[in-house]
C-alpha cells in the first residue's frame, strides 16, 4: 500500500495558488486542443463548443469514485488506475477534498517504430464537497491496487457555550 502526498490549510494560500496554477494550465491545454480540433473541420459551422468538451474529455479524466458517509467519518474512493501514488496530490479542507493527479506517458528508447498508443497526458482534477466539517489534520490516504482511499474523520463538534448572551 502506497501513501499519497496530502495538504491541509495550513499551507493554504500555498496551496490556493497552486491549484488555480494548475487550472489556468490545463485550461490552456484545453483551449489550445480545442483550437486544434476547430482548424481541423476548416469550419466555424457553430461546433466550437463541441471541439471544447472533446478537447475537455481527451484531457481530463473523470473516474469512477464513492463517497461513504458513517457517524464519524467519511471515506472516498476514485479508482485512479496509471497512477502512482507520486502522480496524485490529495488536498483537505474543512468542507471539502480535492484529488489531482498528473501523468504522462513517453516512449522510452526501443527497438522499431510506434505504430498505435493511445496513452498520452492525461489530468485527474476533482473536488468532492462534504456535508460536515472534518478535522483536516487527521485526513489519511493510501493507494493500492489503482484504488485511492481517503479517510477523513469528522471534526468533533463543539459545545454550545452557557455563557449568557446579550440581549
Amino acid at each position: 500500500m502506497s501513501q499519497v502526498a496530502g495538504q491541509t490549510p495550513g499551507s493554504n494560500e500555498a496551496v490556493s495558488r497552486s491549484i488555480m496554477e494548475d487550472m489556468e494550465a490545463l485550461t490552456e491545454r484545453i483551449r489550445v486542443r480545442a483550437y486544434e480540433l476547430f482548424e481541423g473541420r476548416h469550419n466555424g459551422d457553430g461546433s466550437a463548443l463541441n471541439d471544447w468538451l472533446t478537447a475537455e474529455t481527451g484531457l481530463l479524466l473523470t473516474p469512477a469514485s464513492d463517497l461513504i458517509e458513517s457517524d464519524d467519518k467519511f471515506e472516498l474512493q476514485v479508482a485512479v488506475p496509471g497512477f502512482d501514488a507520486n502522480d496524485i496530490d490529495v488536498s483537505a479542507s474543512q468542507d471539502a477534498l480535492l484529488v489531482r493527479a498528473k501523468n504522462t506517458h513517453n516512449h522510452e528508447k526501443t527497438e522499431g517504430s510506434v505504430r498505435f498508443c493511445e496513452f498520452g497526458e492525461k489530468t485527474l482534477f476533482r473536488r468532492f464537497d462534504l456535508p460536515a466539517p472534518i478535522d483536516v489534520n487527521k485526513v489519511t490516504t493510501s493507494l493500492q491496487k489503482g484504488i485511492l482511499k481517503v479517510a477523513a474523520p469528522k471534526a468533533e463538534k463543539t459545545a454550545p457555550s452557557n455563557s449568557p448572551t446579550a440581549v
